[in-house]
């Protein structure tokens, strides 16, 4: 369909759990583009870990037809994007193909932080807005609040929300008649020169890498050279197809289409996510925008179990990060766990996540190293140095100042759990810098506090403080002075570079502590005693023992002389003296592992 005035390209945007996947499976079921009993729910959420944790994590385009009520035919191209804040690159990718965005509220939430977060992220980039209240089948539903809602916080017309269902289908023909008179058709020219944006792509074994594109002008047909005009490879097509599901193959995409091109590229640092495609035989003049360069939030280290597998592990990030070009990565290594990489990730679940998808989709086992944010040291001299790696902490002595990076975070909860959360707040560091009541029932507080304070165990304290009624939203604003620290852990009194962390001094004894426990949990018992050691330089402040295994050289002694049981547990005594010298105690994985999962208390 080469006719702009027929398609829709639009995205469905919401804060997590508001029912962007179902109301994505009542869409394609109603345009009859896969069969029922093919059907299932989350049906765009690929992954087993979408499905298992109940997240998208991948924004999923298809392509459906509809006949409007007038008898017109349309094809409307859609995409389901994630609702948590550690995805939001996701969703602006999404954002960038389209031209409109349902913006959904859960008619019992009402408004939370990532629906604000989400609505200015459509409007910087100038798209249609169609508010749609979902789930009004819900006993809790109260629909007039929330669109009071939408006109007080987000400055949308309430009256003018589509009211739906997604679980039982109410209202979805009525969304689809809005989708088709309110949002515009795509802008383009179909005859000018090719220009096409990468959006995302997925590495195929048998095919190469598949390039997911959004075609802004001209048109692409296989047989075509096209040209990457960021990297200035060139490439013959094969195939050209859109998203129904599974790929459907296509003669040519035009202005318009979003869709999938093959070009057999087997060089996956070829293709970058945000670059322009053209016709290597017309080329256009230059690049389109892109999109705003990523900024990773938290890095931790990632080493396989086999050190013969880093070339195996090398291959793997390559082809994530072509899935997921959030994460960035470069060659690390540790003394403990030998070669690796050191990753740069938006936020603690997208780290969990990239952990799973590498031992999952590419049976892979890794280790990765406590996370960290970035801070930026000021030495003696004068110098001014990023560091995210406690490897590369200079000498104490030779820093004259430390900052960490600082949040602006936005949260919205029930009145009722306002006191516990502020607690919480200001436990992790947190200055209040406003308090607004939205309606008689719910606050938003602002407070700004260091990101690692956010790192480990705040958002699930958070959601047990609210029982989950409380939302968090959160931007970086830049970097403020801290006493900063480099804890060592040392093992029988030799450091473990893979286990130190850069910690707040406040902090410091509680986190060393927490490791030195769960380390001695992990170590097995040896021949002789292990001391487990927190340090900050040469200042020792924790510290727990794993008791030697003993034999019971007194068992022969029955009765006579102390002297003589004294002389034999002297000789013992030198025996495990000895054995400590030249002893090694052996890491297990296990113990990586503890340190870095378990919350701290």
């Amino acid at each position: 369909m080469t006719d702009l005035n027929h398609k829709r390209n639009f995205c469905i945007v919401a804060h997590i759990d508001h029912g962007k996947s179902t109301l994505s499976d009542r869409l394609i079921q109603k345009a009859r583009i896969i069969e029922d009993r093919q059907f299932q729910n989350q049906i765009l959420d690929s992954m087993d870990i979408e499905r298992e944790r109940g997240i998208t994590i991948k924004s999923q385009a298809v392509t459906i037809p509809y006949k409007a009520v007038d008898g017109q035919e349309y094809e409307l191209n859609f995409v389901d994007t994630p609702g948590h804040v550690d995805f939001s690159y996701e969703v602006s990718r999404a954002i960038a193909s389209c031209e409109g965005a349902l913006l959904l509220v859960d008619a019992a939430q009402g408004v939370e932080s990532q629906t604000l977060s989400n609505l200015y992220l459509a409007m910087e980039h100038n798209l249609e807005i169609v508010p749609v209240v979902n789930k009004i089948d819900l006993p809790a539903a109260d629909i007039s609040g929330v669109k009071h809602q939408i006109d007080h916080d987000l400055g949308l017309d309430g009256d003018d929300a589509v009211l739906v269902s997604a679980k039982t289908g109410v209202g979805i023909d009525e969304l689809f008649e809005a989708i088709v008179n309110r949002f515009p058709p795509p802008t383009g020219n179909p005859s000018g020169k090719t220009k096409a944006l990468i959006f995302d792509c997925h590495y195929d074994a048998y095919r190469g890498v598949i390039v997911h594109l959004r075609v802004i002008d001209g048109s692409i047909k296989p047989g075509q050279t096209i040209l990457f005009m960021n990297s200035g490879t060139e490439y013959k097509v094969e195939t050209t197809g859109v998203f129904r599901i599974r790929l459907e193959e296509r003669d040519a995409l035009y202005a318009g289409d979003v869709g999938y091109i093959i070009a057999g590229i087997k060089n996956v640092s070829d293709v970058r996510v945000g670059d322009t495609i053209t016709l290597s035989s017309d080329p256009a003049s230059e690049p389109l925008s892109g999109f705003k360069e990523v900024k990773p939030v938290v890095f931790s280290s990632i080493y396989p179990m086999d050190s013969n597998d880093y070339e195996e592990l090398r291959d793997n990030m390559e082809k994530l990060t072509l899935n997921d070009a959030s994460i960035i990565y470069e060659k690390d290594s540790s003394i403990a766990l030998g070669h690796g990489f050191r990753c740069g990730f938006l936020g603690l679940l997208h780290l969990e996540v990239i952990q799973e998808r590498l031992e999952r989709d590419y049976d892979q086992a890794v280790i990765f190293t406590a996370p960290s944010v970035r801070y930026l040291i000021t030495l003696s001299n004068g110098e001014e140095k990023y560091i995210d790696n406690p490897a590369d902490y200079p000498d104490q002595g030779k820093i004259s100042s430390a900052q960490e990076p600082y949040i602006k975070a936005s949260i919205i909860t029930p009145a009722t759990y306002l006191g516990s959360i502020m607690s919480l707040c200001s436990e992790k560091r947190g200055v209040q810098t406003n308090m607004q009541y939205l309606d008689e029932k719910r606050v938003e507080i602002t407070y700004e506090m260091p990101l690692a304070e956010v790192l480990f165990d705040f958002y699930d304290r958070l959601k047990s403080y609210s029982r989950g009624y409380a939302s968090f939203d959160y931007d970086v604003i830049g970097y403020r002075p801290t006493d900063l620290v480099k804890i060592d852990i040392l093992i029988n009194g030799k450091p473990v570079d893979a286990l130190s962390q850069l910690a707040f001094k406040g902090n410091a004894y509680d986190k060393a502590r927490h490791v030195c426990s769960q380390l001695k949990e992990e170590i097995t018992r040896q021949q002789f005693k292990i001391a487990i050691q927190g340090a900050i330089g040469s200042q020792i402040i924790a510290r727990e023992t794993v008791n030697p295994v003993r034999k019971d050289v007194l068992a022969k002694c029955y009765g006579g002389d102390i002297t003589r049981k004294r002389k034999l547990l002297e000789k013992q005594k030198e025996g495990k003296k000895r054995m400590k010298m030249v002893g090694e105690v052996e890491l297990p994985q296990s113990a990586f592992l503890a340190v870095l999962k378990t919350k701290e208390e």
